[in-house]
């Protein structure tokens, strides 16, 4: 963590969190911002750290040695009844401050060795965990009976890791949830599953709950809601209503009372078609919004097949080849691949959208990316596959494939490893940037692993690692995640491949839609520009301007917030994947942003300021 001069950009201090973790042996990961307190002369920046949470000073970068235990808290304890329980736990995503409370969620795993996703609240001050809300029910609170009793306690997630938002003045806080694992397959957890893929609003003093609304019943598309909503007011009938506007993965924005969860306008509960797979059940419905309208494509169709030149058109045909496509509802099928879309990553994404209360317009940047999902058979069960493929399959394959290929640049092939034993035995145990530290896994667990990887006899077969079979898995696992896109990087699906878009909250129009982002060696083509998947978000200026940056041609730009004209456009050293911060000193504007990189882009570590 680093304090910087915010007019010249100088360094004032910079904190090294492994000062409070004990040494470079820990795992920080990576992070999407930090929290500030002030009370006083308190003044505290909080934030994550791989699974604990510190404090330290804002004026200093000194840590707060009061706070928690020797400066921090480990996210670990009272999360469940057993304070032996250990799980992936991180918290990049900053969490909300709310008095003397710091209102927080998590990212955790995504099979069925998950925890479940509680949001909690820590005292600034102290660090004492002050309440829990259970994202999945314990027996006898309400939502219990959405869920198959025999595996309930097995099952995790249904966690905020895209933010939150409060609403000071009525003291309620609005917590967006994710899918429950596993997430392709939803075998042992029979029902609707509250309080996965809700939005939730809870009292911000005590964490009890006000409302909720789930987008997605029973999910097994990995449909999580992706961002914060935003605090709206609608002009509907000449009466101004407050409410919240969450925009979602698969295109929709749902809008909702804020004090009720009541739909402002209707959301009708729309029949599905049924799934393949073997002992799923999903909901016969899932609702849509009538209003707004969506902000993407909701199909993708053989006409939609990229036809930008005949070579890029055969080849998009090679890849969506045996795959069903055409409907959204889709659902994992053994017998048969299929194409997600809206895809993964939306749709909306994390960055959230940015709205301007002076014209009641939603700004929402959307990606329109297809990709591959194709279920195989869990074969953990078969006795001629070591325990060490078996930990694979169960921990690694989601990212990086049954096969260990990969699906490069995101996930890395493991099929035959350069690094030498110690260092991916450093990453394993560590973590290395978005991948976490698995020292939730045993010793022998993991060495057992390593051995697989190495293609060694592993010698933690039989004491080591007895009852590792009894552990619940899916009897069906996804082959890794797989973006269809061709060699040059190009999606399978005709352009636009990412927009930006004005959405009348009063009229339910959109009132532009442009695309963000551009190949430019297909503009030289004479093709018109196409947008490109963009991870980050929108800020809208009084001035009438919009900012971003998100895209992977590692540009900022500025557009007209009327019209969706774009004003003017800078290179960043790496692409800016984040939110822009504007903020104004001695009369004087700026608009600083993050260049990341990374997600096929090439990775940064700057900062970079610009003023009107």
């Amino acid at each position: 963590v680093f304090a910087i001069d915010a007019v010249t950009g100088q360094e004032l201090w910079k904190f090294n969190p492994f000062k409070v973790l004990g040494g470079e042996n820990s795992w920080a990961g990576t992070n999407r911002g930090v929290t500030y307190y002030e009370d006083k002369n308190i003044k505290r920046i909080l934030f994550c750290a791989g699974n604990f949470l510190l404090s330290i000073d804002a004026s200093t970068g000194e840590p707060d040695l009061n706070f928690g235990e020797h400066g921090k808290v480990d996210l670990q304890q009272g999360l469940t009844a057993n304070p032996d329980d250990k799980f992936l736990i991180v918290s990049n995503t900053p969490g909300v401050i709310f008095k003397d409370k710091l209102i927080l969620g998590m990212r955790l795993s995504e099979g069925l060795d998950a925890a479940p996703g509680h949001i909690r609240a820590y005292n600034v001050k102290t660090g004492k965990q002050e309440w829990i809300f259970h994202t999945i029910p314990v027996k006898g609170e309400y939502g219990y009976e959405t869920w198959d009793e025999k595996y309930i306690t097995n099952i995790g997630g249904a966690n905020n890791w895209a933010g939150m938002s409060l609403d000071e003045e009525n003291e309620m806080v609005f917590v967006p949830t994710g899918s429950a694992t596993y997430d392709f397959y939803g075998g042992f957890r029979t029902g609707d599953n509250l309080f996965s893929n809700c939005i939730i609003a809870l009292d911000a003093n005590t964490g009890i709950r006000k409302w909720h609304y789930q987008t997605i019943h029973h999910d097994v598309w990995d449909r999580d809601i992706p961002s914060n909503p935003n605090l709206v007011t609608i002009n509907k009938n000449g009466k101004k209503i407050k409410a919240i506007a969450q925009i979602t993965k698969h295109g929709y924005v749902f809008l909702l009372d804020r004090f009720t969860g009541k739909p402002i306008y209707p959301i009708y509960e729309t029949e599905i078609i049924s799934s393949k797979m073997p002992d799923e059940v999903l909901s016969k419905t899932q609702p849509i919004p009538m209003f707004p309208k969506p902000f993407m494509r909701q199909t993708f169709t053989a006409n939609e097949i990229n036809n930008l030149t005949p070579q890029i058109h055969e080849e998009s045909k090679t890849l969506i080849a045996g795959c069903d496509y055409g409907d959204m509802w889709l659902s994992p099928n053994p017998l048969k691949p299929f194409i997600l879309f809206p895809g993964f990553d939306g749709g909306a994404e994390w960055g959230g959208a940015s709205y301007d209360a002076s014209t009641n317009i939603l700004y929402v940047n959307s990606n329109e990316m297809p990709w591959k999902i194709e279920m195989i058979k869990n074969e953990t069960n078969d006795t001629n596959k070591s325990n060490g493929e078996k930990i694979y399959i169960n921990n690694c394959a989601n990212c990086h494939g049954l096969n260990r290929k990969g699906n490069p640049p995101s996930f890395p092939s493991l099929a035959s490893l350069k690094l030498d034993e110690a260092k991916t035995i450093s990453i394993i145990n560590n973590g290395k940037g978005a991948m976490p530290s698995y020292k939730h896994l045993s010793e022998s667990e993991r060495r057992t692993l390593i051995d697989f990887l190495y293609n060694k006899t592993s010698t933690n077969e039989k004491k080591e690692l007895e009852g590792y079979d009894e552990k619940l898995t899916s009897p069906y696992v996804m082959k890794g995640y797989q973006r269809l896109i061709t060699k040059d990087g190009y999606p399978v699906i005709n352009p636009p491949w990412g927009t930006l878009n004005a959405i009348n909250l009063n009229s339910g129009k959109i009132q532009w839609k442009v695309p963000l982002g551009e190949f430019p060696e297909l503009t030289k083509m004479g093709i018109p520009i196409t947008g490109r998947e963009n991870y980050g978000g929108p800020i809208t200026t009084a001035g009438g301007i919009i900012f971003i940056a998100a895209t992977s041609d590692e540009m900022i730009r500025a557009f007209d917030k009327d019209t969706g004209e774009l004003l003017w456009q800078h290179k960043l050293p790496a692409s800016g994947h984040a939110t822009p911060a504007v903020y104004e000193i001695n009369g004087k504007q700026y608009i600083v942003i993050a260049c990341g990189g990374g997600k096929g882009s090439k990775s940064g570590d700057s900062y970079m300021a610009f003023s009107l």
